[in-house]
């Protein structure tokens, strides 16, 4: 099993700035394929982004393209998703999501693992 611990959500201005941290703890996850996704209330998951446990390649959702940045730290087991320039629609949960084999998918159903989110309320 993977543990997946989300942390570093809050409340911030728009314009403002957070970073947001996922704790991951179990199997060996060096094949692993790590994203963050967000849901906000009625709408469906949303892909923000994603980066292999190995290698530098990430991808990213439209929408947060050239305002967060992922990144993880191998020897923390932690990846991280900056978040600069927030508006009020990025007011949302955010989950981290593990996947065990393969590519960086968008979809949300072909993620294994998840943690149990953290909130995110931007401010106008």
């Amino acid at each position: 099993q993977v543990q997946l611990v989300e942390s570093g959500g809050g409340l911030v201005q728009a314009g403002g700035s957070l970073r947001l941290s996922c704790a991951v703890s179990g199997r060996a996850f060096s094949t692993y394929a790590m994203a963050w996704f967000r849901q906000a209330p009625g709408k469906e998951r949303e892909f923000v982004g994603g980066i292999r446990w190995l290698g530098t390649r990430t991808v990213y959702g439209d929408s947060v393209k050239g305002r967060f940045t992922i990144s993880r730290d191998s020897a923390k087991n932690t990846v991280y998703l900056q978040m600069n320039s927030l508006k009020p629609e990025d007011t949302a949960v955010y989950y981290c999501a593990a996947k065990v084999l393969g590519v960086i998918p968008s979809t949300a159903n072909e993620y294994d693992y998840w943690g149990q989110g953290t909130q995110v309320s931007v401010s106008s």
